[in-house]
């Protein structure tokens, strides 16, 4: 995190350097979680249902608890990390609607994963909320990694 302390970033052409790879591989996880989610826990309504509930016409089971807690949990840590370090790298290069932006990620990741535990436990309703917060932070966050990179780019010219 050395670089919530550089004050210029534009004379220190290796952190803007190091930044743009950090950014590289944070993106490369949020399309990559796409992808995984998709074909392992789903990524539409149905899917995710199919999976916490089992679907009998298609012969699933539904998840055990311990499974699913333990795929919350996973979850849980690598947003946390990604979110963090992404909102860290954001707020140092974003001057106008950082706080907008950044609070918009943050809410919807958290009501993301918040609404995962309340759909096992308490109602399918959650489902939705899921699937929608979802792909809204996961959205929020690619605009944020490429503002951010546009903006180091900016800043190195």
């Amino acid at each position: 995190m050395k670089f919530t302390v550089i004050k210029n970033l534009q004379k220190d052409s290796a952190m803007s350097l190091i930044l743009k790879g950090f950014l590289f591989f944070i993106l490369l996880y949020i399309l990559s979680d796409i992808f995984v989610m998709k074909s392992s826990f789903g990524i539409s309504a149905e899917a995710v249902n199919s999976t916490l509930f089992g679907n009998e016409e298609a012969y699933i089971d539904p998840i055990n608890e311990s499974s699913f807690l333990e795929f919350w949990h996973t979850q849980i840590f690598f947003i946390m990390m990604i979110l963090l370090t992404l909102s860290a790298v954001f707020i140092r290069v974003a001057k106008r609607s950082r706080a907008i932006l950044t609070n918009a990620l943050m809410i919807t990741a958290l009501v993301s994963l918040i609404s995962l535990p309340l759909a096992f436990y308490i109602s399918k309703f959650f489902i939705d909320i899921y699937v929608i917060t979802y792909f809204i932070w996961h959205l929020v966050a690619i605009y944020m990694i490429f503002y951010s990179f546009w903006k180091l780019n900016a800043r190195s010219i």
